[in-house]
């Protein structure tokens, strides 16, 4: 059950950086951002107060909170990237140096793949470099994208050590400190956030979609290792390219092919182990 969980969460994942990154292009990437975190707090808290928790404690919010300060630095840096054109460099480098942060992290805290786990977990990285065409983007995203797989690694590892008794509340708890860290930023351009109502609420579903996404990353960790739960979940660069290819007629490179199947046999391989 836990890997099916964090493979659903890559593909809701995939879905927004897919949509999300077209929304950028078309309105202000913070107004995106902000107006995302809202949607993401509605969703998780509609989510945890119907899926009610056995005892939430504050250490538990704690962690959620701190996950939530990753994921708003996260998708500001991914959006910003996205913004300007850089998407085969941001999202393959924030991917593959996100799964390597958080694989590191999750072996330091205890974490001990079997060795077909650990043989899926080294053939990730190559795999969604090859998927995003290797970053040969020259619009300038690597920075972007350093930093937002920065936000990746502390979203994920801090959600995961948040107990099962607390529900669903540290996501919500993530998404309230996500909407406070880039409010500042909101607020001193509040001309940014006046979208069109249906770019507003493309926004707001966008967000509440990322959301999703990590309400059933929490619960796939809450089965299996860290470090399995987080690789399977960053397979969702993956979609965006098989999205283009079937929405924009966008054609797949010899490269992108082999990826794609090297994150097939990733997902396997993690599976199994």
């Amino acid at each position: 059950m836990g890997p099916l969980l964090a493979l659903t969460s890559a593909v809701c994942y995939g879905i927004v950086d897919f949509i999300g990154g077209l929304l950028s292009r078309r309105a202000h990437f913070a107004a995106v951002t902000f107006l995302g975190q809202v949607g993401g707090l509605l969703l998780a808290t509609t989510a945890a107060l119907l899926l009610p928790a056995a005892s939430v404690r504050p250490v538990d919010l704690l962690w959620g909170a701190l996950s939530g300060i990753g994921s708003g630095a996260a998708m500001h840096f991914l959006n910003r990237g996205l913004s300007h054109g850089a998407m085969s460099v941001v999202v393959p480098v924030s991917a593959v140096t996100g799964v390597g942060l958080s694989v590191v992290c999750g072996v330091l805290l205890g974490d001990r793949p079997t060795a077909v786990a650990w043989l899926g977990i080294v053939l990730t990285a190559p795999a969604l470099w090859m998927v995003c065409g290797g970053g040969t983007d020259g619009g300038g995203g690597v920075p972007d994208g350093l930093l937002a797989s920065a936000g990746v690694a502390l979203q994920y590892i801090a959600l995961a050590q948040a107990g099962a008794s607390s529900g669903l509340w540290p996501v919500a708890a993530g998404r309230l400190a996500a909407v406070f860290v880039l409010l500042p930023s909101a607020a001193r351009h509040p001309r940014r956030l006046r979208l069109p109502p249906v770019r507003a609420v493309q926004a707001v579903l966008v967000g509440a979609g990322a959301a999703l996404a990590l309400v059933l990353y929490l619960l796939a960790a809450q089965r299996q290792l860290l470090a399995v739960a987080v690789v399977l979940a960053s397979l969702y660069p993956a979609l965006p390219v098989i999205l283009g290819l079937a929405l924009l007629h966008e054609r797949l490179s010899t490269e992108q092919v082999v990826g794609l199947l090297g994150a097939g046999i990733a997902t396997v391989l993690l599976s199994l182990g």
